[in-house]
């Protein structure tokens, strides 16, 4: 694989010197919205609720960040101006409200948002959650595919890093339901694998795998016990599907669920985390007592970010040194005089 200069320094942007990924996630609409108008007893949870608590996750947990990843409706119009500037700045694009349809899940874009709005906004990177099963009807695999690539497509054309989530789902036929934003506990570790082995197809145009465990987070043990090589082999597969540098998601796991998760990620060649619930959802549940919320923030989610990061620092694999982009890692070519004459940039 090579790499151009645009996505190279967004990808530079997201990462620690090292080029380790430690990201915190602060997108979430329904996670967040739904608890929120519970907990108001209004059909719709207050903008100003939603956004304040955006605020507090990026003034409490950046300073344990190399890169947020901000939302275009609360985060960003709110948080904005408490975000340090020394720090990767990610932009959602994908609509949290989905169309079932009787073969499977649709994605679709926000409304009045677009890659090049994230670009022009400062973004150094496109962030997309598209729901995803190999073995949904044909037509709606057709129709993820086509919005993945319609998206990658704008990415490649105004140079900014695409970093692509995937999510299995429950179809109809399955005993499990639910349509919220967690990850099924009944999920086969290959719906999983196949699923980005499909997006790894260089037509997606995907930089980086934002993605989930192949086994139920819940179901991990840990290293070194029973089990634990079946789901090492799992997490190795899950690489080599890839092919290019990916990091885990937390989809709703607990604290210790997810640590555990990290350390087969990392052993099969992760490059870090881009995490939000299992380091906040502890401190949520205090809503709307602010001033605990921002205590148990500080008590709990940084020491635990830290404890992460750490991990990270021991075990993850740098972005750049990734076997895709060969013995010399990631770099911009031509590096020579020729560079100005070759590069297509913005918008080319």
């Amino acid at each position: 694989m090579t790499i151009s200069a645009g996505k190279y320094w967004g990808m530079r942007r997201m990462a620690d010197a090292s080029g380790r990924f430690k990201m915190t996630a602060v997108d979430q609409r329904p996670p967040i919205k739904n608890p929120i108008k519970a907990k108001r007893g209004t059909a719709e949870a207050p903008w100003e609720d939603v956004a304040g608590f955006k605020e507090l996750l990026i003034r409490e947990l950046q300073g344990e960040s190399t890169a947020m990843l901000l939302d275009p409706h609360y985060a960003y119009p709110r948080g904005i101006t408490q975000l340090d500037a020394r720090l990767g700045l990610i932009l959602t694009l994908e609509d949290s409200i989905f169309r079932e349809v009787p073969g499977g899940r649709l994605s679709a874009e926000i409304d009045d948002w677009s890659v090049e709005k994230i670009k022009r906004a400062g973004g150094d990177a496109v962030k997309v959650l598209a729901w995803y099963r190999p073995d949904a009807d044909a037509a709606v695999c057709r129709a993820q595919q086509d919005f993945t690539q319609r998206i990658g497509a704008a990415c490649a054309k105004y140079d900014i890093p695409f970093v692509f989530e995937l999510l299995v789902y429950p179809l109809a036929r399955d005993a499990e339901q639910t349509r919220e934003y967690v990850e099924m506990k009944t999920k086969q570790a290959q719906l999983v694998i196949d699923s980005v082995r499909t997006f790894a197809d260089p037509r997606f145009g995907v930089d980086l795998f934002k993605l989930e465990s192949p086994v139920p987070a819940g179901g991990v043990p840990e290293p070194g016990t029973a089990g634990s090589a079946q789901v090492q082999a799992y997490f190795d597969e899950l690489h080599r599907a890839a092919g290019r540098p990916w990091v885990m998601l937390s989809a709703g796991a607990g604290m210790r669920e997810f640590q555990r998760v990290l350390h087969y990620a990392y052993a099969a060649g992760a490059s870090g985390y881009l995490a939000g619930r299992a380091i906040w959802l502890e401190a949520f549940q205090k809503f709307p007592d602010w001033d605990g919320i921002r205590d148990e923030l500080r008590r709990e989610a940084v020491p635990y970010m830290r404890e992460l990061n750490a991990l990270t620092d021991a075990a993850a694999r740098p972005w750049h040194m990734h076997g895709c982009f060969g013995a010399g890692g990631a770099r911009v070519e031509p590096a020579d005089s020729s560079f100005r004459h070759v590069y297509a940039g913005f918008g080319g």
